[in-house]
């Protein structure tokens, strides 16, 4: 891999961190949001970012609503949608609907929740997103400086080969 195919390729990585901070921060009010962690690494095909969740707890907070759960511990609610599809959130905001069960905002119904060992459920509280909004601001500027570093990469490489072009005597 050559000089420009290197620093597309940071380029690239780059922008998949600016994509993940700004998820991040974007998420950064949602009850039960789990950040995304951004992990870089080589490879023979350049720079590469995956993203990965972190696990830790965001900070309970008291709500006072009786149908309102928020998970200690390792766990997540499970939720089917109208189409009859499950998923699986540690968002606990639910209301109780006139059929006597329990719905999120986006009207899926609660199913049940599946705890790890250790873990409980506490009513009248919420979850909070695990974001240090702060944090990512600085990861925005980071990914950012890297992106435009590896254009002024690209640039700088473009710039000497046409100057080595130019340079070269030509034969007639």
């Amino acid at each position: 891999m050559d000089g420009i195919g290197w620093a597309a390729s940071a380029m690239a990585a780059a922008r998949r961190r600016l994509e993940i901070a700004t998820q991040n921060l974007a998420n950064s009010s949602s009850d039960g949001f789990r950040r995304a962690d951004a992990h870089g690494f080589l490879t023979a095909a350049g720079v590469r970012v995956e993203s990965v969740t972190d696990q830790r707890q965001g900070a309970l907070r008291r709500t006072g609503r009786s149908d309102d759960r928020a998970i200690v511990g390792p766990g997540y609610f499970v939720v089917r949608d109208a189409r009859g599809s499950l998923a699986h959130t540690r968002a606990g905001a639910f209301v109780r609907g006139r059929d006597g069960l329990y719905y999120d905002d986006a009207g899926r119904r609660l199913i049940g929740t599946h705890l790890a060992a250790g873990s409980s459920v506490r009513r009248g509280f919420l979850e909070s997103s695990n974001v240090n909004s702060i944090g990512e601001m600085i990861d925005v500027l980071a990914a950012q400086r890297s992106f435009e570093t590896a254009q002024q990469t690209i640039s700088a490489i473009d710039r000497t080969r046409q100057k080595a072009d130019n340079d070269v005597p030509r034969l007639k």
